[in-house]
């Protein structure tokens, strides 16, 4: 049985290439529906990126649709910086014809939560947790039903992405974190400290290039546009791919090791807001609840992704 996801998202080149990795995996993962937030780049930009990239996938018949345009409390911050002024800078991809859903992203989420059994839907967020939020705020009946959520954020010895102390999903919306760290469902968390032992260094990218499908070339494309920022930034031989970790573990658990810990959200300092306070040593009596991923084979990660993208 294939695990049924809710992929949120805000496109995004890494994201693309984890929505890419879920769609090319039909025998582990099938995808009831996409929901864009803002992040990474503004919601208008986010809802187009999801569908060029199911386009892009030729799963077109994908369900995507807008969520919230801004984080629950604060203004949105934004990362062109690191992904482009259209979010998917790198390769030239032609605009949507596949139509935005009607519904709005967390009233899809939280029917779909009702209308399914009980541990059956996964939800994945590899943006700021705005939709997934609000969703749990809006129909406290759901959370129970939500089989695992996995998501990309967070650090604890790669500290900070964004600010000195906090990586940017998070720090975009650290209220919102707060409520899904704390609503009690089974979370597994992929950290900068998993995503920064992910590089896409030139022989992987060259391997997604020489695929020389419009897939492969797309994602080389992509790849090489965000790494720039990166290579320089952390001084290292290729940029982190950060949110294909999520549709990877649900594929193969098996290339990431990590500790079932507690996990708190500062939303009151001014110097570490945003942070994920990760109690990886055990110092405090806090509850556990998360698995906090800290490493990743990652050579099986990329090999893993290039024979899943050479389906598409």
């Amino acid at each position: 049985m294939p695990r049924r996801i809710i992929i949120d998202t805000d496109p995004g080149q890494d994201d693309a290439v984890a929505i890419l990795l879920a769609l090319a995996s039909p025998e582990e993962i099938e995808v009831l529906g996409i929901t864009a937030v803002a992040g990474n780049v503004p919601l208008a930009l986010t809802e187009k990126n999801a569908r060029i990239i199911c386009e892009l996938a030729g799963k077109p018949e994908t369900k995507v649709f807008a969520g919230c345009d801004a984080p629950i409390r604060r203004k949105l911050v934004t990362a062109e910086h690191v992904h482009g002024q259209a979010g998917l800078n790198g390769p030239k991809l032609p605009d949507p014809v596949m139509p935005l859903q009607d519904q709005h992203g967390v009233d899809f989420i939280i029917d779909t939560l009702r209308a399914e059994p009980a541990g059956t839907v996964t939800l994945c967020p590899l943006g700021p947790l705005t939709n997934i939020a609000q969703a749990f705020t809006r129909a406290p009946d759901i959370v129970e039903k939500v089989q695992e959520i996995v998501l990309m954020g967070g650090a604890y010895f790669e500290v900070g992405n964004i600010t000195p102390a906090a990586e940017f999903n998070i720090y975009v919306d650290p209220e919102a974190a707060q409520i899904v760290f704390r609503s009690g469902v089974p979370i597994t968390v992929m950290s900068l400290d998993v995503t920064h032992k992910a590089l896409v260094t030139p022989e992987r990218n060259n391997a997604f290039r020489a695929l020389g499908t419009k897939v492969g070339i797309a994602v080389a494309e992509m790849t090489d546009f965000f790494e720039r920022f990166d290579k320089e930034k952390y001084g290292s031989d290729g940029a982190p791919l950060h949110d294909p970790c999520v549709t990877a573990y649900l594929i193969r658990p098996d290339l990431f090791t990590g500790r079932h810990i507690n996990v708190e959200i500062e939303t009151t300092s001014e110097l570490t807001l945003g942070m994920t306070v990760a109690d990886w040593w055990g110092v405090t009596d806090r509850p556990r609840n998360a698995m906090f991923m800290g490493t990743i084979d990652a050579q099986e990660y990329f090999d893993l992704l290039t024979e899943r993208l050479a389906r598409l």
